[in-house]
């Protein structure tokens, strides 16, 4: 069975991001997706979809897109249902989000800074740190140790 979604869209708010009983990070979110057509006023509606992140996905999101954010999503449907207070049967869709893309600078969005991309190169230079030491550009390695 294929069950694959891909949809572009702005974030209607900020992610709502919540820790489970065992710590895993869960982000609730709603994306506005513009339909492909005009309506009879010549004005594109749009479809607001509720999306659901998990784990490291949904803290990333958090953390560097926010409200107005032009972002791409891929995850699959789920439904599922839950018993309201008033006793009655509540039936929910949404797209659980496996993988998101930025499609739009921060600069873009008129906020200045560099958020995701500083981030990175920060996460970036403690790797390289890690990899090759205090950063000396002279490796010690015997040939004898090579394999070819």
């Amino acid at each position: 069975m294929i069950n694959n979604v891909v949809l572009t869209g702005r974030l209607t708010k900020d992610i709502d991001l919540r820790y489970t009983q065992s710590g895993k990070a869960a982000g609730s979110f709603s994306l506005a997706v513009e339909r492909n057509f005009t309506n009879q006023q010549g004005q594109r509606d749009a479809d607001f979809i509720n999306c659901q992140a998990w784990g490291k996905t949904a803290e990333t999101m958090a953390n560097y897109i926010h409200k107005g954010s032009l972002i791409g999503v891929e995850g699959r449907i789920q439904t599922r249902n839950y018993e309201n207070k008033q006793g009655q049967r509540v039936y929910v869709t949404e797209v659980i989000v496996t993988n998101f893309t930025f499609l739009e600078s921060k600069k873009s969005q008129g906020q200045g800074g560099q958020g995701y991309q500083q981030a990175n190169s920060q996460s970036n230079q403690g790797y390289q740190d890690q990899a090759w030491g205090s950063g000396q550009s002279d490796i010690d390695i015997d040939d004898g140790d090579l394999p070819f």
